[in-house]
């Protein structure tokens, strides 16, 4: 599986559940990877020192609130519980995330699933060009703002170049 050697603890278990997760969701397990891969290098206890943002997708404090957790306690968990609360995020996203952008959207950006290419990320709360100052790796064409096509080529840059292919492509129909 994609990413595998970087999983230091658990392994065994981690990779057999995101495989169950992930046939929850259906989704492709290594869109998930690359997903913690993207937010965490793969590391369960990560912790942006500026948003207090934790863990395997980087939860947010309100976020895991929201959920019935809280960011020190998903700290303290296992690779293996903090799936649980991975799965419990993304549930209500099943059916919806058909690719691998779809998904990193449900994670960095849930109002954008689905948006065509063109579409600016903004909500009613925040600017297209907060948004667009706070990501600046996304904005690809330096206009200040940032569009579904400009975070979707961003991220596919990330993705190891064997695999670009795969992860261009919506899933299977099961």
């Amino acid at each position: 599986m994609l990413y595998e050697e970087y999983v230091k603890s658990n392994k065994d278990a981690f990779i057999a559940k995101v495989i169950k997760i992930s046939q929850i969701l259906e989704i492709e397990p290594e869109w998930l990877m690359q997903v913690f891969m993207n937010e965490s290098s793969m590391n369960h206890q990560a912790v942006n020192k500026d948003t207090n943002a934790t863990g395997l997708i980087q939860f947010m404090p309100n976020t895991a609130i929201s959920l019935g957790t809280t960011v020190d306690a998903l700290k303290t968990m296992t690779n293996v519980q903090q799936l649980d609360w991975v799965h419990k995020y993304l549930a209500p996203y099943t059916g919806r995330m058909v690719s691998y952008i779809d998904l990193y959207f449900t994670v960095f950006f849930p109002v954008a699933i689905g948006k065509p290419d063109d579409w600016v990320l903004q909500t009613s709360k925040l600017s297209p060009q907060l948004i667009a100052s706070q990501n600046k790796g996304f904005d690809l064409n330096r206009d200040g703002v940032l569009t579904v096509a400009e975070v979707r080529e961003a991220m596919l840059k990330k993705v190891p170049e064997a695999w670009r292919n795969f992860f261009r492509k919506k899933k299977a129909k099961s």
